[in-house]
């Protein structure tokens, strides 16, 4: 079977449309219909209702479903492990949300050479939905993601919660003007609660969509902004940051998420180092070490 009509059967399901779907894999609507039409053949089953509101799955479409999960995941996990390098016994593919890779994806890489040294390893950044789009596809065996959306085939499990705190280059810690403020989008929740605990700081003069970006601008040119506190921790200790007083915290946690079906030799090494790198927040990095 072409793996491609799996992946058109896996494509209608989430975006519920034959038409979005097209759009998602960047095909026709002609061509998807095509590849349906072709899938039901050969299972002589019809797997689709078609309706006003879309596309759902028949009795046999909801059958099919976990068979062609498994069948793209088990196609990108041979894929990728027949280019296996020299040396590795198996390529370990992960990614990680953008405001989440620092300074925990460096950290996690560290612990797996050291540790799983027989793994070979393919990092990726990304934004949550195409880094679950590739967990979900089997092109990525692991991703560590903020508020993963729950999908068949997935597992999810917490690494860590960690707290964003209100800090300040000001000697003197306060509320400040939305002209001194650092604003860094940490995504729709904190939005949400942000928007609630402080309404005039809708429009503050710096907007960051990354981190570690408003870190480094807010550490050059002063000002404060919500961070997350291990990574501000050494800031804060040597006096280069300030807590706050008075304002409320958010947690921002962040979590491993794998396919049901993956391969233990590869995803037990790597969830055995993100727990551990987790547990230990965010110490520094010494000679190239984690100490």
């Amino acid at each position: 079977m072409d793996i491609n009509l799996a992946r058109t059967f896996l494509a209608i399901v989430e975006m519920r449309s034959f038409q979005r779907a097209a759009e998602r894999l960047h095909v026709t609507q002609t061509s998807v219909s095509a590849r349906v039409r072709t899938l039901e053949e050969l299972l002589r089953r019809k797997l689709f209702v078609r309706n006003k509101a879309g596309a759902a799955l028949t009795r046999a479409g909801e059958q099919f479903l976990p068979h062609a999960t498994t069948l793209v995941q088990v196609w990108e996990r041979a894929r990728h492990q027949v280019a296996v390098p020299d040396g590795s016994q198996a390529v370990l593919a992960a990614g990680c949300e953008i405001s989440l890779w620092d300074p925990l994806l460096l950290r996690w890489l560290l612990w797996l050479r050291q540790t799983a040294a027989q793994l070979a390893i393919r990092t990726e950044v990304g934004f949550p939905h195409d880094l679950l789009d590739k967990v979900a596809a089997g092109v990525l065996d692991v991703a560590i993601v903020y508020a993963p959306q729950q999908r068949p085939g997935l597992r999810v499990e917490l690494l860590i919660e960690e707290k964003l705190v209100m800090v300040t280059t000001a000697k003197r810690p306060r509320v400040p003007r939305p002209a001194d403020y650092v604003y860094v989008d940490w995504g729709p929740e904190f939005a949400a609660q942000h928007g609630l605990a402080f309404p005039e700081l809708s429009n503050a003069a710096v907007k960051a969509g990354l981190g570690p970006l408003g870190r480094e601008y807010l550490l050059a040119a002063g000002g404060t902004g919500y961070f997350r506190l291990d990574v501000v921790r050494a800031h804060l200790e040597s006096g280069h940051l300030r807590r706050v007083p008075n304002t409320p915290e958010f947690l921002y946690p962040a979590y491993a998420v794998y396919a049901v079906g993956a391969d233990p030799a590869i995803v037990g090494p790597a969830l055995a180092g993100l727990r551990e790198v987790s547990a230990g927040g965010a110490r520094p990095l010494v000679s190239g070490k984690l100490t």
